[in-house]
């Protein structure tokens, strides 16, 4: 099993910026891809960015060119930068990652956009 550790969620203003993190805790044979998730009070957890082992990102409207997930591959931790945040981007954040014979979730992150 193996175990995926967040950090970076917080209390922010609108117009800020967070940067969250996650890594896993055991070897991975191949890791496919590595994402952001989110779910807001009252709400179904949504898609926000995907990374894939070659490179590929993939995001959601409503965050494009606010938000960039990246990756280091040395330490397979991807990292979710979030500019221009939102009251809207108010939700519990959650990594996921999918390799070989294993597709992971994080414990979740808050993150809070005061208006």
């Amino acid at each position: 099993q193996v175990q995926l550790v967040e950090s970076g969620g917080g209390l922010v203003q609108a117009g800020g910026s967070l940067r969250l993190s996650c890594a896993p805790s055991g070897s991975i044979f191949r890791i496919y891809a590595m994402g952001w998730y989110r779910q807001g009070p009252g709400k179904q957890r949504e898609l926000v960015a995907v990374i894939t082992g070659g490179g590929s990102t993939i995001y959601a409207d409503s965050v494009k060119g606010r938000f960039t997930i990246s990756r280091d591959n040395a330490k397979n931790t991807v990292y979710l930068q979030m500019n221009s945040l939102k009251p809207e981007d108010t939700a519990a954040y959650y990594c996921n990652l999918k390799g070989t014979g294993v597709e992971s979730w994080g414990q979740g992150t808050q993150v809070t956009v005061s208006s």
